[in-house]
This record gives structure tokens, sequence and C-alpha cells, in this order.
């Protein structure tokens, strides 16, 4: 293990120098040289396929492309951190595209051998995937695709078309949006140049009139640019369906998000009906935060208003060692691993005006410690951000052992060492914080935090239900302003008082414009570390060895083997409901706190 328990942590920019020094340096041209090479050699390959080819045969194809994806894994990665640590950098932003025209070089120069997989008839592919060891399961899963692949020449139209469809789409919106800088006055005095995560950390404040202004000043600005943003999602959304419903003949848009993540069509549907039926559940908790917050009604302002005022923040450095103690605790090995991860410089952490926003972990080759961007402001919510980043880093190098291909874990179980994290830290704070204020803030924390990633992100993917439909149908953007608008009336009720200014709130959502229906992965993956946790609760050490294992496990298995392995079956209504039961348990011994 990196010693860095007596390491001075200071806010900064990672390094992306384990993957290439710049874009412009002899490095990264050998490296786009040896994909070329690779592209060149596999594709001279084709005639080596036919039916009757070999288990070995197979396998050295599936290594070649193994190669390939790494290669160009690196490069992507490389480009799209660039671009994320300074989105207005010109240079970035070219190199950004040029390795996303590559990548669709890659897809189309290896095109031929998945498609000839997924047309082998079902007896020969399961003879072939017999030997497939580690790789059985990325075999199987190009051929749930069977059903919805088109022919060589359209898969390659699809493949150029991205760059500059979908995905140009996507990168403009990162690019408008990431340059948006906001004024807030604060104590009379007027900052200016606040970046979204910025202002953002005034949501949270002790102040009712600051929160106020300052969800008013994000949203003036979405509205302001909602006709060129929703006219942005519009075509988004018009592309998804035209690809994946009209020409693949995909059930619906949401089932191709399904199907990536090996989840069936009727699970999801359970996920999203039991959740929309429990909004009772947090529309109660928000009329208790209100007698709290001492007002008559609570409003979309003061969701995350802490019940206790305190003028506390945290350093960078208090942060990662409350990380690092946290998971030791359960498994000093994670506590290693984060330690790695920070020694090698792959955090950027800081605030900065053309920095991507919000926080996410990018585990780009097993090979590699993963990167971890923050945009870290003090407040708690930035430190339980960073243990569930770091959840995220751990669980990659977790399956770090697994090959490339199957060591990425598939969504609904990418949030499982994330929350669990979250939940990690949470208890070691509850057990060493003494200042009852605090303990009570962090306790209404949790269930503002169960909100923000099941009841919030369910009802963003019933949105985007919605809107996919609304928009087939011709609706403009201020309709779906509106559909929005009313389902934030129906996940709050009578509980909530709800600003028109809200109505944008779905156009400052970058995950509903680069990647539809990812976001009820959140409300999957904390309903699931709820049941986990409280396995982990009633069983102590003897539960860690299975928890591990399900980390372990990467993508080599369908999800619904991984999770049956630990003793749960998300087939059934009971399981989803369960950890609403044990969330009303929570708001239950809430309730029962002396109002003061």
């Amino acid at each position: 293990m990196t010693d860095i328990t007596t390491a001075t942590h200071e806010l900064g920019r990672w390094s992306l120098d384990d993957l290439f020094p710049g874009s412009d340096t002899p490095e990264f041209k050998a490296g786009i040289e040896q994909l070329e090479t690779a592209l060149t050699a596999f594709e001279s390959r084709r005639g080596e396929l036919g039916p009757d080819v070999s288990q070995d045969a197979l396998m050295s194809f599936v290594h070649d492309v193994e190669v390939i994806m790494n290669r160009i894994f690196r490069l992507y990665a490389f480009a799209v951190l660039r671009f994320t640590e300074d989105t207005q950098n010109q240079q970035a932003a070219a190199t950004q595209q040029r390795v996303m025209q590559l990548y669709a070089q890659v897809q189309n120069k290896t095109l031929y051998f998945t498609l000839w997989w997924k047309a082998l008839d079902d007896e020969t592919a399961a003879r072939l995937m017999a030997g497939a060891g580690e790789y059985a399961y990325f075999l199987q899963e190009m051929r749930n695709l069977k059903p919805y692949t088109l022919s060589e020449p359209e898969e390659k139209v699809i493949n150029i078309k991205n760059v500059t469809g979908r995905n140009a789409l996507d990168v403009l919106y990162d690019t408008i949006t990431s340059r948006y800088t906001y004024d807030l006055e604060i104590d009379g005095e007027v900052q200016t140049g606040l970046t979204r995560d910025a202002l953002m950390q005034y949501t949270s404040s002790p102040d009712a009139d600051l929160r106020a202004r300052a969800y008013q000043t994000l949203y003036a600005r979405y509205g302001d640019e909602a006709p060129i943003l929703g006219q942005i999602y519009q075509n988004i959304v018009t592309d998804w369906k035209n690809e994946n419903v009209d020409l693949r003949r995909f059930a619906s848009p949401i089932s191709v998000r399904n199907l990536s993540n090996d989840i069936p069509d009727v699970v999801v549907n359970t996920l999203l009906e039991v959740t929309e039926k429990n909004a009772g559940v947090f529309q109660r908790y928000f009329k208790l935060k209100a007698k709290w917050l001492g007002m008559e009604k609570l409003r979309r302002y003061d969701v995350y208003a802490p019940v206790a005022k305190s003028d506390r923040k945290f350093t960078y450095g208090e942060a990662v060692d409350l990380t690092l103690t946290a998971f030791s605790k359960f498994e000093p090995r994670l506590a290693e691993m984060v330690a790695e991860i920070i020694a090698a410089d792959h955090v950027d952490s800081e605030l900065r005006t053309g920095k991507s926003g919000g926080a996410f972990c990018w585990g780009v080759v097993p090979e590699l410690t993963p990167w971890v961007q923050l945009n870290f402001a003090g407040r708690a919510r930035d430190v339980s951000t960073l243990a569930h980043e770091m959840g995220h880093a751990v669980h990659a190098m977790l399956a770090s052992h697994l090959p490339m291909l199957v060591s990425q874990t598939s969504l609904p179980l990418a949030e499982t060492a994330s929350t669990f994290g979250e939940m990690l830290l949470i208890d070691h704070l509850l057990a060493n914080e003494t200042d009852e204020g605090v303990r009570r803030d962090v306790l209404f924390r949790q269930m503002d935090d169960a909100w923000a990633v099941i009841i919030r992100q369910i009802f963003f993917a019933l949105f985007e239900r919605k809107a996919h439909e609304m928009i087939k149908d011709g609706a403009d953007v201020d309709q779906l302003a509106e559909a929005y608008m009313e389902n934030l009336r129906t996940q709050f009720g009578d509980g909530v008082e709800i600003g028109e200014e809200f109505k944008w709130e779905w156009i400052s959502i970058p995950h509903i414009y680069g990647t539809p229906f990812y976001v009820y992965a959140y409300a999957f993956g904390q309903l699931l570390v709820i049941a986990l946790y409280r396995q982990y609760q009633a069983e102590g050490e003897s539960f860690k060895p299975r928890y591990l294992e399900i980390l372990s496990a990467g993508g080599s298995l369908p999800p619904n083997e991984i999770l049956t392995r630990a003793g749960i079956d998300v087939t059934k209504a009971e399981f989803w409901q369960g950890g609403f039961d044990l969330l009303e348990e929570m708001l239950a011994k809430l309730e029962e706190i002396p109002i003061g």
C-alpha cells in the first residue's frame, strides 16, 4: 500500500500521463498508428471465419478484438478526460472529435466479426462458447442483440452517422452548458463567475432566501437557453427512435437500455411502478422536514436544507481521511486501493470555470487505476460524493483481474460499491460525530439522499419515457416543460411547493442527453445496496466475502446470476418494496425525535 495516511491532500488537477503525455506527442501518434496496424491485421482475417471454425480460432479473434479495444479505450479516455477538464479548450475538443471518428472506424472494421458471430445458429454458437471460459458472457451478450442487428452496410452507416449525429449533439450540449457561469448575491455582495457546482453548494445553505436565489439563478439561465437546449434534446430523442425503434425494432425506447443492461423489461417496469407507488413515503418525509425548518410547507428550494444550522466545512484532506478510515474499517484492501488512486494523481478535485460539472469515475482499462472527477466545495455532500466515486473506483479495481472485455460492471450493478461506500462513510460519521446537530443533520441527509437517488431518478426515467413518446408525436419544448412540471406535481404531491422555474430542470440533466434511460440504474443500485447493507449489519464479517465476490465479478456474468448468488431476486416486487419498507422505518425514527 502506498502510505498516504499522513500526507497532506490538496485540491488539484489530475494527470493523464499514464494514458498519454499529450495529444501532439509521439506517444499519442504512436498509439493511433498501433491501433491502425491492429485494425488492418484484423480486417485481413475475415476469410478465416466460417461455421466450422475451431474454438481456438474463435478465441484468437476475441483476443485480437481485446487488443484493439484496449488501444482505442486508451485514446478515447485521454481525449474525453482532457476535454472534460477544460471544455473550452479548442485543441481538446478537436482531439475528442478525431478520436470519436477513430472509434467509429474501430466499430466498422471489427463489425464483420460481431455480425458473423450473431448470425451463427444456436447449436454452433453453444459449441464454440463451451471453450470460451471467462469470455463466455461477452459472447452471449453479443448474441442477445441478434434480433436487433442490421446488415453490415447499414451498421457501418449508423456508426459513422453517430459521430456527427447523436454523439456530436451530446458534445455540443456539454460544451454549451459547461461554459455557463453564475452571479449570486451572498451576504450583500455579488459573487461573480460561479460554476454550477459552486452555485449548487448554496442550495443546502441554512439561509432559505439564499437557497431560493441559487435555484432561481441556475434555472433562469437554463430557461433562457431552453429553445436551443430543448432542440438538442428533441434531436437526440428522434435519432434514438429512428435508429432503435424504427430500424432495429426494439419494443420501446427504454428497451434499448434494458437490453444493454441485460435486465428484462418486466424487471425495470416493476422497479418503476413500485417506486412511483411509494412516492408518498417522501411526501410524508418532506412534511416532517418542513416542521423541523419551521415552515408551513416545504418549497422545492428547501429539499436539501439542513435541519441543524451548521457552518461546518470539510477540507479536501479531511474528506480523503474520512473516506480512507471508513473503507479501511470495513476492509483494509479498499482503503489501499483509494490510496493507490490518489498516489497515481488520478483525481481532479478542484472547482474550475470550463471544467465539466458533477462527478464520475472511469476505469479505463484493468491494468490502470481509474480516474476520478470531483468538484469539491467542502460540503458534507462533497465528502459523500468522494466516498461514492471512490466506491466506483475500488469496484473497477476489484474486477481488474478479469480480461478487459468482461471487467466492466453492468450498469444496474455499477452503483453497488459506490452507494455502499457512502453508507460506510455515513456510519463512520455517525459513530464519531459528537455534535448532536450535525448527527441529526446526517440522519436527515440520508433521507434527502435516498430521495435524490431513488425517487428523483425514477421520476426522471418516467419523464424520459413520456418525453420520448411526446417528441415522436411532435411536442415542442414548452409542452415538454409542462409535462415535466406535471411529473414534479405527481412526485411531490401536496408535500412540496414547486416554483415555476423548475419546469426547466430536465434540460439541466446531462444523463438524459448523453445516456438515455441511464438514470434508473441509480435507484436500482440504491435499493440493492439497502438490501446488501441490511445483510452486512445482520451477518457482520461473514457477509464480506460474498459482497467482495459480487464486486469482483465485474461484467463476467449476467446481473441476475450475480445477484442470485447473493440471495437477491430482483424479479419480485417484494424485493423493491423491502427497500421502501426500510426507508419508512428510518422515517418513523425521525418522526419520534422531538422537534426543537
